[in-house]
């Protein structure tokens, strides 16, 4: 019997602790992905690893979008949580997959919860602007 993988709110959790300590001590993602399964008792699921691998590989695009679309804080100024919030979202609303209501959804919810509400505005803002340009892109408006 295969282990229980964790919901998707705890993966992409998992999948943001993962790159922010990626972007904050360089350490390898098998590094990190190993060391949380020794302190948290579990591996971190195919979807967060999913999610981790993603960013990774569109980080350039992903980081240029939220540029576009950030009208008060440029991304260096951006504290760290708060970018890979943004970044982990950004990929999950190019790649298609989730509804766009729950990315944002989340992203909010994550950024309130280990940032501040004021982290939550900026999530909410910069993402509701990714995907009014989205819609425009596809003639949705």
């Amino acid at each position: 019997m295969s282990p229980a993988q964790p919901s998707r709110k705890q993966a992409r959790r998992d999948a943001l602790f993962v790159l922010y300590q990626h972007e904050v001590t360089s350490s390898p993602f098998a590094v990190l992905f190993a060391r949380m399964k020794a302190s948290g008792g579990y591996a971190p699921g195919e979807f967060s690893t999913q999610l981790v691998e993603g960013v990774a590989a569109r980080r350039a695009e992903i980081d240029a979008c939220i540029g576009e679309h950030s009208r008060t804080w440029t991304l260096a100024r951006m504290a760290p949580l708060e970018r890979n919030i943004l970044r982990l979202a950004t990929f999950e609303l190019l790649d298609g997959a989730t509804p766009p209501a729950v990315v944002v959804d989340e992203a909010v919810r994550l950024a309130k919860r280990y940032a501040s509400d004021e982290a939550g505005a900026l999530v909410n803002g910069v993402l509701g602007g990714i995907l009014k340009d989205r819609q425009v892109d596809r003639g949705e408006e």
